[in-house]
């Protein structure tokens, strides 16, 4: 009896879009990056080599290339040509996430007004509302432009024949999670249907030199939502951030193929739409006609940018055995240490005082230069005594008491001066401070116990 050959079937591969890892059966966590929902079946692994093919442009030395191509454009809106280097980059894929009601929609339907306005053509894809109710809102912000055009789509196939129709400059996709590719299995916000979208839609930017701006969705631990791949194949990633009670919005860049990436912007989102902030620090400072003890100003770092902000403190004595130490806007670990220091080497009692640290307007406020006003506005607040009102002080407390250096000391002392400011305080430094404008006094220090005896003293006799 003759012997039957069988051909065995090539097996399915499985491999994870964040790490690459594979396996020959399918799982839902990758073994590599334990990361979830990211392996997908790639077929059967197959050794392929391409052949050469004839090319269209052959390479040029670098220098001759002409570089004007890929110039920068306003999109009429200052803080976001902040953020991305100075504006709009013909073909480069712009991705911005941020959790959802921060405002992304409202921004991105200003910037393409504001960009329909400057003489682009606009097209704005969304996937997530009707085109009614786009208008709708619109109208609401005064973002209506006849450069601008609307359609509302959740099909890929769909989205690139608008794009071949319209041919625009500028293309804003509302969200990426939210089209679908019906050649590719699975639901749109998928591993694969969020890939397929993406390199489609980036594919569409730079063979038209047509700038995108993609939305993502977050996560709950604040990071992108879809496969890593996609902060890879986009040019720049912006995170859009902001809470929901305070009217301020940050804008930042995490990723910058055409810039860098220390740079914010500030916005002001209220009823009447989202407005771009060239000075925010109004937001972060309250004036009131006579000084009130327990405030101090300082003045924090945001990427490059510098922002005048407010700490405000509140003690009372408690009848608790374990007195309260309560904080908002400010890091509470940094709080209760410089409340322990104050304690240990100013040898001041706050062992039965509950002690309240708030920022004004909702700020956060994460480096350690702050430490010096919280520990200023609680000596004020301890002594029932106020600081002057055109004072700021910034420098980072250490455990020993002293006031470390911080970075860009220059810098804030030109901003706090710009506002009208007449004193600062400062770390203390070894060279001379340099570019120091004139109207304003700078006092160095190097302990806490300095800083104090300085501040107490020129609030007394504030001309000495």
């Amino acid at each position: 009896m003759a012997k039957t050959s069988t051909r065995s079937k090539p097996s399915a591969s499985y491999k994870c879009a964040e790490c690459g890892w594979t396996t020959v059966k399918w799982v839902g966590r990758c073994g590599e990056c334990q990361a979830w929902g990211s392996v997908d079946e790639v077929g059967a692994v197959t050794a392929r080599t391409a052949p050469a093919a004839k090319v269209a442009h052959i390479a040029q030395p670098i220098a001759q290339i002409d570089g004007s191509a890929a110039a920068f454009r306003t999109s009429g809106v200052s803080e976001l040509d902040r953020v991305l280097g100075g504006g709009l980059v013909p073909a480069a894929a712009i991705l911005l996430a941020g959790e959802p009601g921060v405002g992304k929609s409202t921004l991105l339907l200003d910037v393409a007004a504001k960009a329909a306005a400057t003489g682009l053509r606009v097209l704005y894809l969304t996937g997530e509302e009707s085109a009614a109710q786009v208008k709708s809102r619109a109208e609401r912000i005064n973002a209506v432009a006849d450069n601008l055009y609307l359609a509302a789509e959740t099909d890929l196939s769909l989205a690139l024949g608008q794009i071949r129709e319209i041919d625009p400059q500028l293309l804003v996709l509302d969200s990426v999670q939210t089209f679908s590719s019906a050649e590719i299995d699975g639901s749109a916000g998928g591993v694969s249907q969020v890939r397929e979208v993406a390199a489609s839609i980036i594919n569409a930017a730079k063979t038209r030199a047509m700038t995108t701006i993609m939305v993502g969705h977050v996560t709950k631990e604040g990071s992108v939502a879809g496969p890593r791949l996609l902060e890879h194949l986009v040019d720049v990633v912006c995170q859009f951030d902001g809470e929901k009670h305070s009217r301020l919005r940050i804008l930042r860049a995490l990723k910058n193929r055409y810039g860098a990436t220390d740079e914010v912007g500030c916005f002001d989102l209220n009823e009447d739409g989202i407005h771009s902030l060239t000075d925010p620090s109004k937001l972060f400072v309250t004036r009131t006609r006579n000084p009130v003890p327990g405030t101090c100003i300082t003045v924090t770092l945001e990427g490059r940018r510098p922002l005048v902000a407010e700490v405000q403190t509140l003690l009372s004595r408690s009848s608790a055995p374990a007195p309260r130490r309560a904080t908002s806007g400010l890091d509470p670990a940094r709080a209760q240490m410089v409340l322990a220091v104050l304690q240990a080497r100013a040898r001041m009692d706050l062992s039965a005082m509950d002690s309240y640290i708030a920022t004004v307007g909702g700020v956060k406020i994460t480096e350690p230069a702050a430490d010096l006003a919280c520990a200023l506005a609680i000596a004020s607040s301890m002594n029932d005594f106020p600081l002057p009102q055109d004072f700021v002080a910034f420098g980072e407390v250490g455990l020993a008491g002293e006031v470390r250096q911080v970075p860009e000391i220059s810098r804030r002392i030109t901003e706090a001066a710009r506002l009208g400011f007449s004193f600062a305080m400062a770390p203390s430094t070894p060279e001379p401070l340099k570019n120091i404008p004139d109207g304003i006094r700078v006092f160095q220090v190097e302990s806490i116990t300095e800083a104090l005896d300085v501040a107490f003293t020129q609030r007394k006799n504030p001309t000495g």
